[in-house]
């Protein structure tokens, strides 16, 4: 399959799952949202695979992710949720989840958890500890500099693991002070195994709308020096994205940032970096087995 990989997808039923954090006080995220609705901005941005992305820490969220695949032949990969704090019962739900064809990583809700530390405890060391002897990956939905700092402990305790920080861990958008967040995060990126998604760069100062490419280029260019394009994949959002313009406005503003990069590393973030630390197909998968 040719084209742009969308690498961070969200999908959600409130029928389906239940979703702590989403609450009448979210506004225009408080209901179902299905991927009929992202699909005519897909084609116009030209996205023909896309990565559906955890949005609750149960597994009914997962669930619904998979039968949504089922049906929508663009989903080429989805990253689901294990309960990491509680390694035997992480282990068995890993192992059932490997045999879907879509499977390609795990994540939890770590920014949602009151304890910025969580990744440092000894349970859910040992739940990490399964995934890296699984070769499975691990997004981190990082906004702190604790979480930051939490990656460079998980990093030395699990040389093997492949991480991922989605959203580039919340830069301070439209602050005029870039630390710590641009320090730590040149340090995590010594790791080769750690990569980072182009996703999720709203305002971190007041509207989550109130961004432009010029207060996200700062962070954007500093991501590139010190993970390149090979560590870089392009993510929209959705519908997250609605808070901060929609679709379309992100996808245009990110365009822009990489309009200045050759063709091979434009590709790279907008497709080829996704594929390869998903091990993502080429083409959609049409049965269930285990994933190749």
């Amino acid at each position: 399959m040719s084209g742009i990989i969308d690498a961070h997808q969200h999908v959600w039923s409130l029928e389906r799952a239940e979703y702590r954090w989403l609450t009448p006080e979210a506004g225009v995220l408080y209901r179902d949202f299905e991927m009929a609705e992202v699909l005519p901005s897909f084609a116009r941005a030209g996205v023909t695979g896309t990565v559906l992305v955890q949005s609750a820490d149960n597994d009914d969220d997962t669930e619904h992710m998979f039968a949504v695949a089922e049906t929508e032949p663009r989903v080429l990969g989805v990253v689901g949720y294990v309960p990491l704090h509680e390694p035997e019962r992480a282990a068995s739900r890993l192992e059932e989840l490997r045999g879907r064809v879509r499977f390609c990583g795990i994540r939890n809700l770590i920014h949602d958890r009151p304890d910025p530390g969580w990744l440092r405890r000894d349970d859910v060391d040992e739940g990490l500890g399964i995934l890296e002897a699984a070769g499975v990956p691990f997004d981190v939905v990082g906004v702190l500099p604790e979480h930051l700092e939490a990656v460079l402990e998980v990093s030395d305790r699990h040389p093997d693991l492949d991480l991922v920080l989605d959203h580039l861990n919340k830069p301070p958008i439209g602050a005029g002070d870039h630390e710590p967040w641009a320090s730590l995060i040149a340090k995590v990126a010594e790791n080769p195994r750690v990569h980072a998604k182009v996703s999720g760069l709203y305002s971190a100062v007041g509207d989550p709308a109130d961004w432009s490419v010029e207060t996200v280029r700062p962070m954007f260019d500093h991501a590139l020096a010190v993970f390149g394009p090979d560590r870089l994949m392009y993510g929209g959002d959705w519908p997250v994205s609605l808070i901060a313009g929609g679709y379309d406005r992100v996808f245009d503003g990110i365009d822009e940032l990489l309009s200045g990069l050759d063709p091979r590393e434009r590709g790279a973030i907008l497709a080829g970096t996704a594929r390869r630390f998903y091990s993502l197909p080429d083409a959609p998968p049409e049965t269930e087995g285990t994933t190749p």
